[in-house]
């Protein structure tokens, strides 16, 4: 999410329950993959293994071909290092980067530390979701969804449905929920899949999303032209990670 400014009251039921959109990989409503190529890619360079990565000069090669290296210098940091690499002909080869991107305005949380509130970006490895945004399908392989004024994210850590996608015509989004209708934060993004167990209070509605000129509220930004040069390259197929660390 973005950095925190006007947070809206809470939000009543007015229909049964229709639909749900989880951080897990599911879809909303009947959304079409896009058809895009993959990105063409610019100066490609074979390097060393990623921190934590292993299989590297292996002869098979991962079921993870697509990584996402986000590194600060520090857990207090709010500008982190971001690398897109692909694993090919037994190497990984960087695609995109080194780019700054921005995270949380309290940096990244220690492993295991994150939670609901708190300003930080949770460190780990985790995969993708689906992409979303208030603008059309930017020609993505990944599901898409569209964000409307009805869309919303529940925050609410004692909402049965926290860090979910909600429509809000027909189910309620908790106290303080996100909107996921926010420009230009949310012209484009993916949910990163953090907490997809939805356990109260670890923290929710982590996304790769467009930079704002400021720190995230726990997100990782870029700016749009480079997240959508991101978002048009994953394909899940490739089964795509992103790794959020601080330098050792």
């Amino acid at each position: 999410m973005p950095s925190p400014g006007r947070r809206p009251l809470a939000i009543t039921a007015l229909l049964p329950l229709f639909a749900l959109v989880t951080a897990a990989c599911s879809s909303f409503g009947s959304p079409a993959p896009g058809s895009a190529k993959p990105a063409a890619v610019d100066r490609v360079k074979t390097v060393t293994a990623p921190s934590g990565v292993s299989g590297a000069h292996t002869a098979t090669p991962p079921k993870i071909t697509q990584l996402i290296t986000v590194t600060a210098d520090s857990y207090s940091a709010t500008y982190a290092r971001f690398v897109a690499y692909r694993w090919s002909h037994r190497h990984w080869v960087r695609v995109f980067g080194p780019w700054t991107a921005r995270v949380g305005y309290n940096g990244i949380a220690k492993p295991g530390a994150k939670r609901e509130g708190d300003g930080k970006t949770p460190s780990g490895r985790y995969g993708f979701g689906f992409d979303f945004g208030v603008l059309a399908n930017p020609g993505v392989a990944v599901w898409y969804r569209r964000a409307r004024s009805y869309d919303w994210w529940d925050d609410d850590p004692s909402s049965p449905n926290y860090n979910e996608w909600i429509d809000t015509r027909h189910h309620s989004a908790g106290n303080n929920p996100e909107p996921m209708d926010n420009q230009p934060a949310y012209n484009y993004g993916a949910v990163i899949a953090y907490n997809t167990k939805r356990v109260p209070g670890l923290g929710s509605a982590i996304f790769l999303h467009v930079d704002t000129g400021s720190s995230t509220a726990g997100c990782v930004s870029l700016p749009q032209r480079r997240l959508l040069k991101v978002l048009r390259w994953l394909r899940p197929s490739d089964h795509p990670r992103i790794a959020i660390s601080v330098k050792t």
